[in-house]
C-alpha cells in the first residue's frame, strides 16, 4: 500500500475513533421517553416507603404532643465563597449583612419524633446531610427517618459545600472544612431541639401571599400560600414554622455579602414583632419568581419583601385553633431517580450519561415525608415546581390533609417541572429553557414519578390505612 494511502487510512481511523469517543462520552445521544412504572428503581422506592413507614407507630389515639426547638449559627469565615450564582465565579464573600442560621423544630407524640430543619442556605447537599444523620444518631435515638431537611434557597449564603465540577460552578471552590462545620451546627440545633421537648399544642393554616410571587416561566399557576404552623409549649413559649415558594433572587451575583435574603428578613421581622422563634422551609420554588416591593436597592427590596410577608403572617396568627393530641409519623428514603437526560438545546438529543458522572451528577437522592396530625410535609430533592405543588395540595385537601411541599431535602437532582412542558427545551427566540432543558436532569415523566411517590408516602403515613 502506498504511503499516502496509509496516511489517509490512519487519519480516517483516528478521526473515526475520536468521533466515537466523543459521542460515547459527550453525545449527542437520542432522547428516551420510556416510563418508570415497572422499573427496578421505582419498585425499590415503593418498597422503601412501605418499610420505613413501619418505623412509625400509627394510631387514631395519639399521646400528648411534645415540642422543642433550637438554633445554631452557620455563618462561615470571611472570604468563604457564596452559593447560588455561577457568574460570581467563586469570588470570596466580602462580609456578613445578617447572621446565617440553622433552626430545628422537634415534634413527637410519645412514640415517634420528627425534627423539621430549616437552614439559611441555597440547599442542603447530601455530604452535609449524611454527616448530620451520623452525628445525630451518635447522640440521640433519632434515625435518618426522623430528620426532615429544608433550606431557604438564599443565593447569598455559605458556599464551598462540595467537590466536583457542577458543585464548583454553583458553590465555588470546595473547602473541606465547610461540611463538618455545617454538620456540627445542624447537629447542635437538632439535638438541643430534641432534648428540649415539652408538652405542647399545635395550630396551623395559611395566608394568601399572591402579591409577593409570580410564575417566572409562563402564564400558569403559582403556589401562593404562605403556610404557618404554630407550636406552643406549656408555659406559653411559641415557635412558628413557615414556608413560601418564591425564589429569593432579588439579590444578583454581584452582591457579595452573606445574607438569608427575604426569608431571613421574614423570620427576623416575625421574631421581633412576636417574640416567637421562627423556622423557615423553602417551598416549591420551581418556576416561582419573587415580587418584591420597590426600594432604593436590591437588599432593601429583599428586606421589604420579608417585612411584607411577615405582616401577612403575623395577621394570620391572631385567630388560632390548637390541638394537643396529634399522631406523628415520618418517612425518609434513599432514592434512585430515573436515568439522567441532559438536553441543553434539543428535545431530540441528550448528552451522554457518561459525562453526567464527570459533571458530578448521579442518580442517588433522598426523599422525605412527615405527618403531624393532618399536616403533611413532603420534601423533594430538587427545585420543585410550584405548578405541581398546587395540584398536590388540591389532591391532599380532598383527602383531609394540609400539605406542605418543600424543596432541597438533603440532596439535589435539578428542577422537577410539569410533564406537559418537557418537550419545550427552547423558547421562541431559540434560547435554551433554563428549567426545562439545562436543569431538567431526571428525564421524562418526572412529575408523574414524584407524584406516585408522594401519594404512596401519604398513604403509608395514614393511621386509617395502617
Amino acid at each position: 500500500m502506498a504511503t499516502w494511502k496509509k496516511i489517509v487510512l490512519g487519519a480516517g481511523i483516528l478521526l473515526g475513533s475520536l468521533v466515537i469517543a466523543f459521542v460515547t462520552v459527550v453525545g449527542p445521544w437520542p432522547t428516551y421517553s420510556g416510563g418508570f412504572e415497572g422499573k427496578g428503581y421505582f419498585k425499590k422506592a415503593l418498597a422503601a416507603i412501605d418499610e420505613n413507614a413501619g418505623e412509625s407507630t400509627l394510631t387514631d389515639a395519639p399521646g400528648r404532643l411534645q415540642a422543642g426547638w433550637a438554633r445554631a449559627s452557620i455563618t462561615p469565615k470571611l472570604g468563604t465563597p457564596m452559593a447560588g450564582y455561577s457568574d460570581r465565579e467563586g469570588a470570596p464573600s466580602e462580609g456578613v449583612h445578617d447572621e446565617l442560621l440553622v433552626k430545628a423544630l422537634a415534634l413527637g407524640d410519645g412514640e415517634d419524633v420528627v425534627v423539621l430543619v430549616g437552614a439559611d442556605m441555597l440547599l442542603v447537599p447530601d455530604n452535609v446531610a449524611n454527616l448530620v444523620r451520623a452525628k445525630v444518631a451518635e447522640q440521640t435515638p433519632l434515625t435518618p427517618n426522623d430528620l426532615y431537611f429544608g433550606a431557604s434557597h438564599s443565593h447569598c449564603s455559605v458556599g464551598a459545600l462540595a467537590p466536583g465540577f457542577m458543585a464548583k460552578v454553583s458553590f465555588g471552590e470546595y473547602d473541606p472544612d465547610i461540611p463538618p462545620f455545617l454538620a456540627d451546627a445542624f447537629t447542635k440545633a437538632i439535638v438541643e431541639a430534641y432534648e428540649s421537648m415539652k408538652p405542647a399544642k399545635l395550630a396551623h393554616g395559611s395566608v394568601d401571599a399572591g402579591d409577593f410571587i409570580r410564575n417566572r416561566t409562563r402564564d400558569a399557576a403559582v403556589d401562593k400560600e404562605l403556610n404557618y404552623l404554630v407550636v406552643e409549649q406549656d408555659g406559653g413559649e411559641r415557635c412558628v414554622l413557615t414556608s413560601f415558594s418564591a425564589h429569593p433572587t432579588a439579590l444578583g451575583g454581584d452582591y457579595r455579602m452573606m445574607t438569608g435574603s427575604y426569608p431571613g428578613f421574614l423570620q427576623r421581622a416575625v421574631e421581633r414583632q412576636t417574640g416567637y422563634e421562627v423556622v423557615y422551609l423553602g417551598g416549591a420554588l420551581g418556576s416561582m419568581g419573587y415580587k418584591a416591593p420597590d426600594a432604593p436597592s436590591d437588599i432593601e427590596r429583599s428586606e421589604a419583601m420579608g417585612e411584607g410577608l411577615a405582616k401577612l403572617l403575623v395577621a394570620g396568627l391572631e385567630d388560632l385553633e390548637f390541638a394537643s393530641n396529634l399522631d406523628v409519623a415520618s418517612i425518609g428514603i434513599p432514592l434512585e431517580v430515573p436515568p439522567l437526560q441532559l438536553r441543553p438545546q434539543s428535545a431530540k438529543w441528550r448528552l451522554s450519561p457518561i459525562i453526567a458522572g464527570f459533571l458530578g451528577l448521579d442518580r442517588d437522592a433522598w426523599m422525605q415525608a412527615a405527618r403531624v396530625g393532618n399536616v403533611a410535609f413532603v420534601g423533594v430533592p430538587a427545585d420543585f415546581s410550584g405548578e405541581i405543588s398546587v395540584r398536590w395540595k388540591q389532591w391532599a385537601e380532598a383527602k383531609g390533609y394540609d400539605l406542605w411541599t418543600t424543596s432541597f431535602s438533603g440532596d439535589y437532582v435539578g428542577y422537577i417541572s410539569p410533564d406537559e412542558y418537557y418537550g419545550q427545551v427552547v423558547d421562541e427566540k431559540g434560547r435554551s429553557e433554563y428549567e426545562i432543558a439545562l436543569m431538567s436532569w431526571c428525564g421524562p415523566h418526572q412529575e408523574a414519578f414524584f407524584t406516585a411517590l408522594m401519594e404512596r408516602m401519604i398513604a403509608a403515613m395514614d393511621a386509617d390505612s395502617a
